[in-house]
């Protein structure tokens, strides 16, 4: 999962400014098991539940971090937030 988002931020110019993992799994503790990272190890099974929140990070500029709480299923995934994501410019 990591190097599918990794790859779509890439191809949208901003590869050198995601620097950190896609997500982790959600229980009891704080960014628990499994990770979804660049250097995790495992598998994703039926039931766990994970953040997937990329993020790019523009040094002296900007940084956003948009994260959906997902659960994996026999078929796939579910997507278990469903906050809207339009894109919304500001003026200054």
């Amino acid at each position: 999962m990591d190097a599918v988002a990794r790859d779509r931020i890439a191809a949208a110019g901003r590869g050198e400014q995601f620097g950190h993992g896609l997500g982790h799994g959600v229980g009891l503790e704080v960014h628990e098991a499994p990770r979804l990272a660049q250097t995790a190890e495992g598998t994703l099974v039926p039931g766990n539940v994970v953040t997937v929140e990329p993020g790019v990070y523009v040094p002296g500029a900007f940084g956003v971090r948009i994260e959906d709480l997902v659960v994996v299923t026999d078929d796939g995934s579910e997507v278990l937030s469903h906050f809207p994501k339009p894109l919304i410019t500001l003026g200054a």
